[in-house]
C-alpha cells in the first residue's frame, strides 16, 4: 500500500469530518434557537433565519422517500471515496479534490440527519428570491457541484478542448 496514498486518504476523511462537524453544529444551533421561535432577520427582506424540517431533497422533492435517500447517499460516499483512492495521486488535482470532499462531506451531513432523525434540519432562506430553506450541508454539495464543473472545464481546457 502506498504511504502518501494513505496519508491523502487520511487527511481527506479528518476535513470531510471537520466539514461534517460544522453542519451538526450549525444544525444544533438552528435547532437551540429557532425551533418554535419566530424567524431571525439577518438582512431584512433578503436573508433570515427559519427552522424547517425536510423529509424531502432539494426545494421539497421526493418527500418521504427514504430509502431512495440511503441508497443514492451511500452509492455517492462509496463512489467518491473509490475514485479517489483508484486515481493516481499523479492525476489528482486540488480542486476536484476539494470539490468531491465537499460533496462528500455535504453528504454524510444530511445522510446522518436522514437516518437518525428521518429528515433534515434545514435553517437558511433567502427570501429576497424566495429561494427553498437550505443548511450548511447544502452550501458543501452545491459550492462542491459547482467546483466540479468548474474542474471539468480547466481540464478539458489543458487537454485541448473537444
Amino acid at each position: 500500500m502506498n504511504k502518501k496514498r494513505v496519508v491523502v486518504s487520511l487527511i481527506f476523511l479528518l476535513c470531510a469530518a471537520a466539514l461534517v462537524l460544522l453542519d451538526v453544529w450549525t444544525k444544533a444551533l438552528a435547532v437551540r434557537h429557532l425551533l418554535g421561535q419566530a424567524d431571525i432577520e439577518l438582512i431584512p427582506g433578503i436573508l433570515s433565519l427559519h427552522y424547517l424540517e425536510n423529509t424531502g431533497a432539494a426545494f421539497g422533492i421526493l418527500k418521504g422517500q427514504f430509502v431512495v435517500f440511503y441508497i443514492l447517499t451511500f452509492a455517492i460516499c462509496v463512489g467518491i471515496l473509490w475514485y479517489l483512492w483508484r486515481l493516481p495521486i499523479k492525476k489528482q488535482n486540488f480542486l476536484s479534490a476539494l470539490a468531491l470532499l465537499l460533496v462528500f462531506a455535504g453528504a454524510i451531513g444530511n445522510g446522518k440527519d436522514r437516518i437518525l432523525l428521518h429528515y433534515v434540519i434545514d435553517f437558511i432562506y433567502f427570501s429576497l428570491i424566495d429561494f427553498p430553506v437550505f443548511n450548511v450541508a447544502d452550501i458543501y454539495v452545491t459550492v462542491g457541484v459547482g467546483l466540479l464543473m468548474v474542474s471539468m472545464l480547466i481540464a478539458k481546457e489543458e487537454d485541448g478542448g473537444a
